[in-house]
């Protein structure tokens, strides 16, 4: 696993030690980032289930200026550390170990919103309704924020939830699945 482009590009990320994370390949990684960016002037990203940090470190390599990355499990956190750490980009970030639902709390009474959200939880606890509902709920986006799920292929999401409107869906090989959601617009007629 490495960083793919940007000020950090070709260096490697450490992984989460065990087989309970599952990182976003460098293949798949590589067509996300081309899709939404591929270089950010700026902006803040939230990482949620973020594992090794894989997708938060590489938006800040591309430019983004601040990332939260949130995960609940020990091994991941210490791995997001140290590979902030190596690429001395600590300063540009937040580490929470917390539960998903706790951090959009906890984060929502900061007043933060985000420019853009990596959502890959666990494949087989297929949320995400009750994640985006609480997004909303909690005013983590503005209007331009783009949210990724990564999930499986088998998984089909459907074209609206709770107010955001799927504008891709692109599967990758057999197993992985990108889905982008955007604010649906509000038009006063």
């Amino acid at each position: 696993m490495r960083v793919i482009a940007g000020e950090h590009k070709g260096r490697r990320l450490q992984a989460v030690p065990g087989k309970e994370t599952r990182p976003t390949s460098d293949k798949v990684k590589e067509s996300l980032f081309n899709r939404i960016g591929p270089f950010f002037e700026g902006g803040r990203a939230l990482d949620l289930f973020a594992g090794s940090g894989n997708l938060g470190i590489e938006s800040l390599s591309r430019g983004m200026d601040h990332v939260v990355f949130v995960d609940q499990q020990k091994q991941a956190i210490e791995t997001i550390h140290k590979n902030l750490d190596t690429l001395r980009l600590v300063s540009k970030a937040e580490v929470y170990r917390n539960d998903a639902f706790r951090a959009l709390k906890a984060l929502s009474k900061r007043e933060v919103q985000f420019d853009y959200i990596f959502l890959d939880p666990p494949y087989q606890k297929g949320f995400y309704q009750k994640l985006l509902k609480q997004m909303a709920e909690l005013n983590l986006t503005h209007e331009q924020t783009l949210l990724v799920l990564e999930h499986d292929t088998h998984l089909t999401l459907p074209d609206e939830i709770n107010g955001f409107i799927q504008e891709r869906s692109e599967k990758y090989g057999g197993i992985t699945a990108i889905t982008l959601y955007k604010r649906k617009e509000v038009t006063n007629d």
